[in-house]
């Protein structure tokens, strides 16, 4: 079996494991962005088509904008997720896991004309399949990556947890790794969490399961959640 997981390291020690999405499930969520922007288009079609020449004109450029536009604003606003990728549960990210911005989304966006050809995305398949986490080429240059994300409630139900203070004063680079902690918790087995609760015991005074609650609780404290 091709594991296709990429782990990558944070500053603060925490391991991330980021699942590549490979060609199928990406293919599936492009064919839905593309009937999303061609219904789009083709009721902009019919309404501009009553403004006679003027309104071809301004269609051709409305049809550029969302060609090239819908990817990228989607992507650089919604958590690297156009609505497509929503549906497949799919997230562009940066390549150490951080989220996509502005110029990475343009970037692998405008390669679409390499990986396109010499026709059907016939260069960014070949890529995929001979990359080990399945990115088109569009993706190495802009140091991106897509990856499954499924849905789950472990960042709301961290919300939920009730504020916990430390049992001792924490220094900053110590309330930083528990922040971190916090917000990548989602990202992590329940073993890689455990484990990570395990060497924080000293902070917050029990192990195991108890004490990853114990560090969300700590988190939320820190980020001033304390109702």
């Amino acid at each position: 079996m091709l594991d296709t997981v990429r782990e990558v390291h944070t500053p603060e020690g925490v391991a991330l494991r980021l699942p590549a999405a490979g060609p199928v499930p990406r293919a599936a969520a492009w064919l839905i962005d593309l009937a999303i922007r061609g219904a789009a288009l083709m009721a902009i079609s019919i309404v501009l088509g009553l403004l006679g020449r003027f309104g071809s004109g301004l269609y051709m450029i409305v049809l550029f904008v969302v060609f090239w536009g819908y990817p990228v604003v989607c992507e650089a606003l919604y958590d690297g997720q156009t609505p497509g990728k929503r549906a497949l549960s799919l997230r562009v990210v940066s390549a150490d896991g951080a989220p996509i911005g502005w110029m990475a989304s343009f970037v692998r966006n405008l390669m679409r004309t390499v990986d396109m050809l010499p026709f059907g995305y016939g260069a960014g398949l070949v890529a995929s399949l001979a990359d080990p986490w399945s990115r088109r080429l569009g993706d190495m240059v802009a140091g991106t990556l897509v990856i499954h994300a499924p849905r789950d409630r472990s960042r709301a139900q961290a919300l939920e947890i009730a504020p916990h203070a430390p049992v001792a004063p924490l220094q900053a680079h110590e309330q930083l790794a528990v922040i971190a902690f916090a917000e990548r918790a989602h990202a992590l087995t329940p073993e890689r969490q455990r484990e990570l609760a395990d060497i924080a015991a000293p902070v917050t005074g029990v192990r195991g399961e108890p004490g990853v609650l114990r560090l969300l609780g700590i988190a939320n404290w820190l980020l001033g959640r304390r109702t």
